[in-house]
């Protein structure tokens, strides 16, 4: 009998609700008690969701962050967050976002590193080692979860983040070894096991995600000492892996002392039958056949096919899951009445997801006849988008057939378009910039929502919208910015709203996804070839250039961002619509240049987060990644500059590669890791205009001038100061204007400083 399980549900709730309760809760409207309920309905509802699965994930529901929770139950909060007044969790939130619900503005505190989980868009808060630090657990979050679970007759399975996977996602301040701390980790990992076994767990799931990236011989050796100790505590052990291959680690995987391993057989599906055959026969092997990270229903019927001969094989040892937390994709499908039905019936949400699984499992242990229905219903809608018309578009393919690498170059290199870029735009030393938006102020939304509802006509949406942009402008000017934007007060989200305007999108209403906290996106569905039927942005930043003197920035999003950001078709290489978004893209510049506009900035934000786990295949991605940006990036005249921007990931390992964007400037963030981006420029001559970000705009806090121009004065020892630009670290939808305004005084004050 084949077993089902889940590594993870979204935490957030089919109608954003966490994000609601912890929003209201950092304001003040809300105290923690309340907020404390709303968490505990989640959960309840979470776990009634998943009653059909043989076992339930405890302890994947977290108020902020999964890393983060595994620090406070190792007891290694930085000390900076605990060693003030105030709650548990003022401590917690202060090491998330660098203030505490009861927290004075006025005391600031350093928020936690942020960065991208492997490769998915979800952020965590990096642990935080040096070589004194020291564990002691405190379990009573994960118990509690635990015993809310039992009670409510959840058969409940403990989910924690294993003890290697724990150091490898950290850093150490100091310089030393994270390795060296594991001795002194895995007693508290002990004990946490052994108060998980008396609180009733049986079974708990242990995520060493580490084991698909490249690990040298003392990593590899790590999990030998750590699971070897581990394996005398009570609770059996299911070792997870996903998100991509064991390869040379598969050995290492199958062979360490646990009761099962989970493998993602969606991004691995040639190590299935290696692993089966290697994993001893005392094992259980947990396969991750339903794909956590994207929408499309699985084709069931083909899975069994491979899966029935192995069902044949393992017995009892064969458990089925999805292939990672479902963390990943939104909850239910069956909210989205509106959207398009043929769409709709390729898709498949989280709790669709589950559904999948179970019918896969009914159909191992009783046949397939058992669920003909299902498995009928399947065939249809996957041989539905196989033949549809709408998801290939000739016009695109013969476009894209035609893209040559010329394409893709300026006409002069850097140094000569940036004299000819600085003698039109006359900007001063340090030019100081924002990111792109402004505050999304609940009147803003409250007008997008009412023209979506009809209730606004399309001149009175226009009228709200510019008169937004006009108090954006006009506080620019006052704070004193040279380089100014709209504010993108049209703009739901940087990739939705370019999705809106393509052909080949599709957008549901309510299928959020958690990037990180209360931060939710929404990402669109891209099901078809790509093509831009119209101008997306020129009119908005027309009528910005307009109302003032000052050089406006035209804002895009770049091809790699909206296919990194968006839920991909999976019937043709990503680098196929990557090619077709940068066509799209480049129209877009192009009319941009023809109006007038003198500086294009495309967001690549999230052009590391394609990156793969494997540095062996860095290079065919980045090749393609980059020729895509400079396709998009590179039909314009020397004299229009064009701007890039990235955003919380590590960028020192491909900085080389970044060089190659020859964008003639990038911003780019550095204020959580206090300029650690500069260390590439040890050996590395990075030859264009850069802007370090200079403070963290994820957090509520105000930059303190002295420290801003402390950064850039570190900047300035690495990058010449004449091509330094002044900047936040990424935009400001997020913020309040009460917070922005202060925080750009800053900035500029600091700039101002620095000319002197």
């Amino acid at each position: 009998m084949a077993t089902t399980h889940n590594l993870g549900f979204p935490r957030i709730g089919g109608q954003r609700e966490l994000k609601f309760a912890l929003e209201d809760y950092w304001a003040g409207r809300q105290t923690e008690q309340e907020l404390a309920i709303t968490a505990t309905d989640l959960r309840r509802r979470h776990w009634q969701q998943q009653a059909g699965l043989d076992f339930v994930p405890v302890g994947d529901f977290s108020l902020y962050d999964q890393v983060l929770d595994m620090s406070v139950t190792l007891g290694n909060l930085p000390e900076r967050a605990t060693g003030k007044q105030g709650s548990e969790l003022d401590a917690y939130f202060r090491a998330a976002r660098g203030r505490g619900a009861n927290d004075s503005p006025c005391c600031a505190t350093a928020a936690g590193e942020m960065t991208k989980w492997f490769d998915t868009n979800y952020h965590y808060i990096v642990p935080e080692f040096t070589a004194d630090t020291r564990f002691e657990l405190n379990p009573e979050r994960l118990l509690s979860q635990l015993a809310e679970a039992q009670a409510q007759g959840v058969k409940a399975k403990p989910v924690i983040i294993g003890p290697v996977t724990y150091l490898w996602l950290g850093k150490t301040s100091d310089g030393s070894n994270r390795l060296d701390l594991l001795e002194r980790l895995l007693p508290a990992y002990s004990q946490l096991l052994e108060a998980l076994a008396d609180a009733g767990a049986d079974w708990v799931q242990i995520d060493e995600p580490a084991l698909v990236t490249d690990l040298d011989a003392n990593w590899r050796y790590a999990f030998n000492l750590a699971y070897h100790q581990l394996k005398a505590n009570r609770p059996k052990l299911l070792l997870a892996t996903y998100f991509g291959e064991l390869r040379d680690n598969l050995q290492l995987a199958c062979e360490l002392p646990v009761a099962g391993l989970h493998i993602d057989a969606v991004s691995a599906p040639a190590e299935v039958s290696r692993v089966a055959d290697w994993l001893p026969s005392h094992k259980i092997l947990s396969l991750g056949v339903i794909n956590g990270r994207n929408i499309w229903k699985s084709d069931l019927n083909n899975i069994l096919d491979w899966l029935e001969p192995l069902n044949e094989k393992l017995g009892e040892r064969l458990w089925l899951a999805p292939s990672c937390s479902l963390l990943h994709v939104p909850v239910d499908l069956a909210r989205e009445q509106e959207l398009d039905t043929e769409i709709r019936s390729w898709l498949a949400f989280a709790v669709q997801k589950l559904d999948e699984l179970q019918t896969l499992a009914k159909a191992l242990n009783e046949g397939r006849t058992a669920v003909r229905s299902e498995l009928a219903e399947n065939r249809i809608a996957i041989e539905s988008r196989r033949r549809s018309s709408r998801v290939t578009n000739p016009t695109v393919q013969k476009a894209v057939a035609a893209v040559t690498p010329e394409l893709g170059n300026r006409q002069s290199p850097y140094p000569q378009r940036i004299a000819k870029q600085r003698q039109i735009l006359s900007l001063p030393a340090f030019p100081t910039t924002t990111i792109g938006s402004f505050p999304q102020t609940p009147e803003i939304r409250q007008a997008r929502l009412q023209f979506r509802k009809g209730e606004l006509s399309g001149t009175q949406y226009t009228e709200q919208m510019q008169a937004e942009i006009a108090r954006c402008i006009e506080a620019q000017e006052k704070l004193g910015l040279d380089v100014l934007v709209h504010g993108e007060p049209e703009r739901n989200d940087m990739v939705e709203y370019f999705g809106e305007q393509l052909d080949g999108y599709a957008f549901t209403r309510f299928g959020w996804v958690q990037s990180y906290g209360s931060r939710c996106v929404k990402p669109p569905i891209l099901f078809g070839d790509i093509r831009r039927p119209r101008a997306m942005t020129v009119d908005w930043i027309r009528y910005a250039q307009s109302l003032t003197d000052k050089p406006v920035k035209g804002m895009l999003t770049g091809p790699v961002t909206i296919l990194n950001w968006s839920f991909v078709r999976d019937d043709q290489p990503r680098k196929d619509s990557c090619l077709q978004l940068a066509q799209a893209i480049r129209e877009e510049v192009q009319d941009l240049e023809k109006a007038g506009v003198n500086i294009i900035q495309i967001d690549e934000a999230a052009l590391r987060e394609g990156l793969p786990l494997r540095q062996s295949d860095w290079a065919n991605y980045l090749d393609w990644a980059i020729n895509s940006f400079r396709i998009a990036a590179n039909g314009v005249e020397d004299g229009t500059q064009i701007h890039t921007h990235m955003c919380y990931s590590e960028f020192n390992d491909i900085i080389e590669a970044i060089a190659r964007m020859d964008a003639d400037v990038i911003t780019i963030e550095t204020s959580r890791s206090d300029m650690e981006l500069l260390d590439a420029f040890r050996n590395f001559e990075y030859p264009n205009d850069i802007g370090p970000g200079v403070y963290d705009i994820h957090s509520p806090n105000i930059p303190d001038k002295d420290h801003i121009i402390n950064l850039m004065t570190l900047a300035a020892e690495r990058i010449p100061a004449e091509r330094l630009w002044i900047n936040p670290d990424c935009g400001l939808k997020t913020r309040k204007w009460e917070e922005v305004t202060p925080a750009l005084e800053t900035m500029v004050a600091a700039a101002q400083a620095l000319r002197a």
